[in-house]
Parts: structure tokens; sequence; C-alpha cells
């Protein structure tokens, strides 16, 4: 057996792998990836990232996004999201975006992984999963990079605001709100006598 054959043994399907997560299996693993590329086996996400790909009925699939951006951060800790993520929220936005957002402790800036665009921001704290009040702090600290009118957007925000549990709406936005977010929502939730 050479030491390509070594390497594809330690592959398994639906896995994203880095590249020095492979050295270890072969002394020549840059001509060894290229090899994979070549031949299909493995496919080239981004520079130093692969993925050895699932197969269902319908031929390859994609990896999944979680798998995807573990492997890119190396940590679990990070969240993913989207602008269009907030169209949930009834509020008024309804565009649709191509961007995912990254929420995560080590990396900053737009990179695309398997044809996807992620947008990585590095943020001091997050929550493990997205919430109502999460999104709807999120959306006031993303404002800026929506298309619809934000004087609409942020009347029809806090008209939304009535509707949650305003409990939760303060803690979330003092733990995740960006200073324009608490000065257009702590007037709000203090008249509410929270």
């Amino acid at each position: 057996m050479n030491k390509l054959q070594e390497l594809k043994m330690h592959l398994k399907r639906g896995k994203v792998y880095r590249r020095a997560d492979l050295s270890m299996w072969s002394t020549s693993i840059d001509r060894h990836l290229d090899e994979l590329v070549k031949e299909g086996t493995l496919q080239k996400l981004s520079q130093g990232l692969y993925y050895f790909p699932n197969l269902s009925v319908f031929g390859e699939t994609p990896p999944e996004e979680e798998v995807l951006v573990r492997s890119f951060l190396k940590d679990n800790r990070f969240l993913v999201t989207s602008l269009n993520a907030y169209n949930v929220l009834g509020v008024g936005t309804t565009q649709l975006y191509n961007q995912k957002i990254v929420y995560n402790h080590k990396r900053h800036g737009d990179f695309n992984l398997g044809g996807k665009t992620f947008s990585f921001r590095v943020k001091p704290h997050f929550p493990n999963k997205v919430t109502q009040e999460f999104l709807l702090v999120d959306l006031l600290n993303n404002l800026d990079q929506l298309a619809e009118d934000s004087k609409e957007v942020v009347s029809k925000v806090q008209s939304k605001a009535k509707t949650m549990d305003t409990k939760k709406l303060k803690k979330t936005l003092q733990e995740y709100g960006s200073m324009k977010s608490k000065k257009i929502l702590e007037p709000f939730l203090t008249a509410q006598n929270v």
C-alpha cells in the first residue's frame, strides 16, 4: 500500500479537513492533496481546507455549514446567522441576502468557503443559539447594512418589542447591543417599567 492509499484510508465522508489534519499521514502532503483533488476524492474549499463529500441518491452533497465553519475556525465557539433571519420578526425586513454572518472569537473578514461567502465577525459575546430577542437586538446592531428604510424598521422594531418578554429583551440588549442599539431601545424599555 502506497502513502496515498494510506492517506485515503483515514478520510471519512462528510468531514472537512485542514491541511494540518492530514499531514500526519503523509510525508508529501501537498502532492497528495493535489492528487486527491484532481481525482475527485477531495474538494478544495479554500486555502488549506478540503472536504470529502458525502454521497446521496442525488450525488455529492456540500459540507454542513456548522462543520465547515468549525473546521475553518478550529473552534466550537461561534454562531452562524444571516441578515435574512430578521425577516421572521415581521418588522418590515423582506430582502434576501447571500451572505452568512459568523460571530466568533478568532477571525474577522469575508471568506469564500466552498462557494459560499461568510462574513466572520469577532465579538466578545454572543449567545449559543439565536433567540427572538437576540435577532431584534442584532437587527439594530446591523441596521446600516439593511436595504430597507431604517426609520421605518426602527418604528416597527419598537412595536415588536411591545409583544416580547421585556426582561429578556433588556438583558439581551445589555449583553449584545451596540451603543446605537441601546440608544434606540433603552428609552422604550425604561418606559415599559422594567
